[in-house]
This record gives structure tokens, C-alpha cells and sequence, in this order.
């Protein structure tokens, strides 16, 4: 596989993808616009395509309570409008909500850059999970999490004077959680501004679903559509002419070929995951030292570039290299959009994403990798636009991109819906089925994720918030159940160890996985030392202990092939939720090695994700009866398998595999969740 090259042909239509028809601009009024910054960002922000449309945006959010704005990223509207509305004057906050942390810290940089401000100032600052500003800034840039938290306090958001849902177009299940609640809180706050900015997305739906006064023909509209063109040059788009047996390795060959020819920019390529991206850059950086270490001048810099990345290192991407190096960035769909990285001539489109979906009978969400959407493939492509023209290569045929979905799915209906009825709870909105959503989730979801909730005691019989459990629950930034576990620990006297295993949890990957074969049988061996009988997640106790015994070395973690990074940030989660613990008032304390103290605590929360080893040899659901079988990377793989485990989350590749397994024994599941199993006798005759 090594020597595969994939070759591409290029389409007949290679014409650009974002082009748009522009809206009908309203009449415009002029403001005062204060020059206090120097030339030189005075004099970038107005060669954005943006800064033309300056006053028809402030026009149109005097008018009107919604804007429904259709603009390309890159355009600059994620930047520009929050300052444009601070230098006409806007009273209290203005938030931007995106989608992506990276996109919120990103941002946020540059606008105090160009504000010439301080991050967490007064004037610019952000908010994300287990990273928050004290102070309240009149631009804050956050996480859609961050606002929804916000709203249990505030409900009518006072504090803000206007609120953008930036990269709308990306459904994810927060942004169609936000629009249903912004769209109660329109109806309150008539003097509240809205704008809804997307580069791809169905804008007269948008649209009809903001106006308030549809119903009465005597009001004018509540919402209007705008259009800004985005800086966008022309894109050659090239497909592989048969189906590529690896798209990992074939990324690596297509970074490789591109950087042998005398095309110039830099190169960013798209894969499904941190694993995948690790891969490609340990390959990457293999060649480029060999090329390097060859005194030929085809020289590259290889950079990672994912949601759990620490984010100084995600910030490596957006500088400049030195000269006569080209930058090559192996990223996930995190920069697919929000963010635009600068220079970017060449990408590499896989064609796959990784994505979650939620089955009813399991009560669990599966992990899939399934193709992207024309609508992301042409968001991939359009990357390599920006500053030239430029070209996309697709690892996978013209007629394989004919057959694709012209759209995402939403997540909300696609998830499951634990978490979101819980924090609508939270916020007052009792009758679920009645919530206004963009997209009406499956009644089967509602149910199932109802059902969890009471076993979990976050609500009672008549659907309302338990005090003071289910209230706590809804106040915390993690999956429910991970949540019920921390609350609970002090119960079994083993909450130091649980807050370490759940914020192991929170990171992507623990362990590095080498190419080569003989590294790869080494990170075996060195796994070795630390694997337990009860499983992975005890296993992962082991490993951070022995990283806090090491002193926090990247020594420690380079001799047992454990990612340094991923381990720094789990220290970070761990301080966070720690703090939050003793603010609700859970006294942290070890169980001093009572291993079955530790995993009885973990059925607590991860009593749904139950399974038992059937008598043909496979593991199943004890309800649902689907079938499971244990994950390769688990420690739990290579020995005898236990007759009852637990596990955190399903993947579904060539087989529905389980990760991060925990033994137990099948009488806690009575004990500790008697509202969802109960003990049966079957007899056959």
C-alpha cells in the first residue's frame, strides 16, 4: 500500500461552488464610524467583502428582530458585525455563538487584535466549557453550550443586546435547541436582536420560522434575508478515477505527490477523527524529516488540527512557517467551517465524516463513519479559495460524489436527547412535544431519553427536576450519566478516582499508536503494565496516576507510548470538574485501591450501556438484544471475557464494537437501577 499514488481526473465542471444571488440591500442609513485603530487593520478589515455592506447591516438590525444572513466564511461577518455594532453604540452585550470551541478562541483572538484590546478584557473576551470569562465584555464569543447554561439563570438573556448563532448551516444539536428557545425569547424581548449567519443554508426557512407575525397581515415581517459574497476564487476540483483501498494512506500519498510538484500554497486535508489525523501526521512527519534530512528542498511542516487539541497547539495552524517550508495541516471537519485558515491552496477531501447516531432499543449513541454531504464537500472545498485559486482533491469518484446526501442530517434527529430534555427542564419548558424545534426530533428519542432520566432520578414520575440532583445535573457541562456518577461518588467514598476517570474520558485518545510494526508491538507491551481484570476505565485510573507519580512528564508518556497531549488536557478537565464538585458541595475522597467501590459507582450512571455474554459468545444488550462485540484496542480483548461489563460508547465499523469496557456484577444493576431492569425467570420447555 505503501506504493499506491492515487490519480485523479478532473471533471468537466470545475466552476466555483459558493456563488450566490445577492439579496435585495435596503435603504441605508449612515453612522458614525470611530478610525481609532491604525492603518494597517483599519485597512485589512475594510478589504473584506463585508465592509461594503456595512450600513445595510445596521439598517436592516434597527428594522428588523431577525436577520437571516447568507454569507461565505471568510467574508468576515463572524469578526466584523460584532464590532460594527459596537461602534454604533449598541448598549449591553453582544454574543456570538459558535459551534466549535476552536472557532470561539480563534475569534475572539482576532478581534481583540483588531480592537486593539486584551483577550478577557472588557471589550473582547470568551466563554467555553471549563474555560470561562469572569468579566462581562460587550463582544463575547462562546460556545452554544455556554448560552443555553446562561439562560438557566437569565431566561430573557437581559445582559445581551443582541446574539448571533454563527455556522447555522451545521445543525448541530445545539444550534436547533437555540433557535427554538431564541425564538420564545424574541416574542419577550421585542428590543433583542438576532442575527442567524450561515455559509450554506436554506434561508427562506430560516427565515418563515423567526417571523413572529406570519399570522397577522396588518405587521410587517420580524425577520429579513441579506446576502455578502464571500472572497471566493475559482476551484479545480479532481476526483480519483477507481476507489482508493486506504484513504488515511491515500492522504498521505496525495500530501506527498503535491508537495514533489512545483505547485505552490499549503495543504489541508481532511480525515474523521483524532486517531485518523494522529496516523497521517506521524507518517507525514516521517517523510518530510527524511526529506529534509536529504538537503532536498521540497521541505514541509506537518501540523494536527482537532476539537481536544490543546488550544495553544491549535493555534500553530494559523501561523506562518518559515521560509521555504510549506505548511501541511491534517484536520477534522473543525475546519471544515468557523474557522478560516489562511494560504490554504490545496485540499484533500476523504469524503467520510464521523458522526453519532442514536439507537432507541440500546440506549446508545453509535459512533459511525459515513460519507459527507455534497453541502460539506463543497464546504471542503471551498477552503482552498481564499486567497487564490486553488484545487480540491477527493479521494473518491465523480459518481460516488453523484450518490451522496445533499445534506447533513441534523443532529437533533439523530441524537440522543438526554442531555437537551434536561436542560429544557431546567429552563422551564416542560411540555417537551409542544417545543418548537427546527426539526422535530423522533417521539422514540423523547421517550427513550425520558426513560433514562427517571432511572437516573434527574426527574420524577410527573416529568419535573428532582431537587437538588436533577437541577445539579442540568447545571453540569457532561453527558448525563457521566454527571450522576460524579454527584454520587462521595456515596461510595471513591470520588477522587471517579473525577480522575471521567475527565480520562472527555479526551479522544489516550494511547499513541505507532506505524511501524515493531513500535506497534512495543506499545503493546508497554500497555501491558497498566491494564487490569476489571477493565479499561480502571486501566485508565492506572495510567494517570502513574503520569502524576512521573512528575507530568512527556518522558513518561514518549516510554509507554501515551499521548502527552491528551494527558496535559486531562489534568486541565480534571482541575475544572473538581472545583465544580466542591461547589456542589461532593468532598473529594480516595477509596485507597477498593477497586469494586470504583465500579459500582460507574453502574450509577452507565446502568443503561449494560451488557452480558450470551451463551453463542457474543455479548448482548440486555435490552434491545442487539449484538456487541469488544473493541480490539480494549484490555479486555485478549483474556477470558467477563459475563457482565458496561461500556461508555459504541463504534460502528465493519461490527458494532464497544469501547471503554468495566466488569461488574449483574445484581448492582438490580440495586442501583431498579427502575430499569428488573429479574425475570424464563423456562423452556
Amino acid at each position: 500500500m505503501s506504493d499506491f499514488k492515487p490519480r485523479f481526473l478532473k471533471p468537466s465542471d470545475t466552476s466555483s461552488f459558493l456563488d450566490r444571488n445577492d439579496a435585495t440591500l435596503l435603504e441605508s442609513t449612515d453612522f458614525v464610524y470611530n478610525r481609532h485603530l491604525s492603518q494597517s487593520i483599519q485597512t485589512q478589515r475594510q478589504r473584506l467583502p463585508i465592509f461594503n455592506n456595512r450600513n445595510h447591516i445596521l439598517y436592516l438590525l434597527e428594522k428588523y428582530q431577525t436577520l437571516v444572513l447568507v454569507g461565505e466564511t471568510g467574508c468576515g461577518k463572524s469578526t466584523q458585525i460584532p464590532q460594527y455594532m459596537i461602534e454604533a453604540e449598541w448598549p449591553a452585550q453582544i454574543g456570538i455563538c459558535e459551534p466549535r470551541r476552536v472557532a470561539a478562541l480563534s475569534l475572539a483572538g482576532r478581534v481583540a487584535d483588531e480592537t486593539g484590546s486584551l483577550i478577557q478584557s472588557d471589550t473582547v473576551g470568551y466563554a467555553v466549557r471549563f474555560d470561562a470569562c469572569t468579566n462581562k465584555p460587550k463582544i463575547k464569543y462562546m460556545t452554544e453550550g455556554i448560552l443555553i447554561r446562561e439562560m438557566m439563570s437569565d431566561p430573557l438573556l437581559k445582559d445581551y443586546s443582541a446574539i448571533m448563532l454563527d455556522e447555522v448551516h451545521e445543525r448541530t444539536l445545539y444550534t436547533d435547541i437555540l433557535m427554538g428557545l431564541m425564538k420564545k425569547i424574541l416574542r419577550r424581548r421585542r428590543e433583542l436582536r438576532l442575527i442567524v449567519a450561515s455559509a450554506t443554508m436554506d434561508a427562506r426557512e430560516l427565515q418563515s420560522y423567526f417571523n413572529n407575525n406570519t399570522t397577522d397581515d396588518k405587521k410587517k415581517d420580524t425577520s429579513v434575508i441579506m446576502s455578502v459574497h464571500g472572497r471566493q476564487f475559482p476551484v479545480d476540483t479532481y476526483f480519483v478515477k477507481e476507489p482508493v483501498p486506504c484513504y488515511v494512506q491515500a492522504t498521505v500519498d496525495t500530501v506527498l505527490k503535491i508537495n514533489s510538484s512545483k505547485e505552490s500554497g499549503d495543504i489541508l486535508a481532511f480525515l474523521t477523527g483524532q486517531e485518523e489525523v494522529d496516523r497521517a501526521v506521524r507518517l507525514l512527519r516521517e517523510h518530510a524529516n527524511a526529506i529534509e534530512a536529504a538537503g532536498k528542498k521540497e521541505t514541509f511542516t506537518v501540523l494536527p488540527m482537532y476539537g481536544s487539541l490543546p488550544y495553544h497547539e491549535q493555534l500553530n495552524v494559523f501561523k506562518r512557517t518559515l521560509d521555504g517550508f510549506r505548511k501541511v495541516i491534517i484536520a477534522t471537519n473543525v475546519a471544515e467551517t468557523s474557522v478560516t485558515i489562511p494560504n490554504i491552496v490545496h485540499v484533500i477531501d476523504c469524503g467520510f465524516v464521523k458522526m453519532k447516531w442514536f439507537n432507541t432499543e440500546t440506549h446508545t449513541d453509535s459512533l459511525m463513519i459515513m460519507p459527507v454531504s455534497k453541502a460539506s464537500a463543497k464546504q471542503r472545498a471551498g477552503r482552498a479559495g481564499r486567497v487564490r485559486a486553488g484545487h480540491c482533491y477527493r479521494l473518491y469518484t465523480e459518481d460516488d460524489f453523484i450518490k451522496l446526501p445533499d445534506t447533513t442530517p441534523p443532529e437533533m434527529t439523530r441524537s440522543n436527547m438526554t442531555y437537551v430534555i434536561l436542560q429544557l427542564k431546567a429552563l422551564g419548558i416542560d411540555n417537551i412535544l409542544k417545543f418548537k424545534f427546527p426539526n422535530p426530533p423522533p417521539v422514540g428519542n423523547i421517550k427513550s431519553a425520558l426513560e433514562i432520566l427517571y432511572a437516573l432520578d434527574a426527574i420524577d414520575i410527573d416529568g419535573e427536576l428532582t431537587k437538588p440532583l436533577g437541577f445539579n445535573m442540568a447545571e453540569f457541562a457532561l453527558d448525563p450519566l457521566y454527571t450522576k456518577i460524579l454527584l454520587t461518588s462521595a456515596e461510595f467514598e471513591c470520588s477522587e478516582e471517579v473525577l480522575t476517570i471521567i475527565s480520562m474520558l472527555q479526551v479522544e485518545t489516550i494511547f499513541a499508536k505507532p506505524s511501524t510494526g515493531n513500535s506497534a508491538v512495543k506499545a503493546r507491551v508497554q500497555k501491558r503494565h497498566f491494564e487490569v481484570e476489571e477493565g479499561d476505565l480502571i486501566t485508565y485510573l492506572n495510567i494517570y496516576l502513574a503520569f502524576v507519580q512521573s512528575g507530568y512528564g512527556n518522558d513518561f508518556c514518549h516510554r509507554n507510548f501515551i499521548n502527552y497531549k491528551s494527558m496535559k488536557r486531562v489534568v486541565e478537565i480534571r482541575a475544572r470538574l473538581g472545583k465544580m464538585m466542591s461547589n456542589y458541595g461532593v468532598p473529594l475522597v480516595s477509596c485507597e485501591g477498593d477497586t469494586e467501590a470504583v465500579c459500582k459507582c460507574l453502574v450509577t450512571g452507565l446502568f443503561p450501556n449494560a451488557v452480558y455474554l450470551h451463551y453463542s459468545g457474543v455479548y448482548k444488550t440486555v435490552r434491545g438484544d442487539i449484538e456487541l462485540h469488544v473493541h480490539p484496542d480494549s484490555v479486555l480483548y485478549t483474556i477470558p471475557q467477563p459475563q457482565w461489563v458496561v461500556f461508555c460508547e459504541v463504534m460502528h465499523t465493519t461490527k458494532l464494537f464497544m469501547r471503554d469496557l468495566t466488569v461488574i456484577k449483574s445484581e448492582w444493576l438490580l440495586e442501583l437501577a431498579p427502575h430499569f431492569y428488573h429479574k425475570t425467570v424464563v423456562k423452556d420447555y
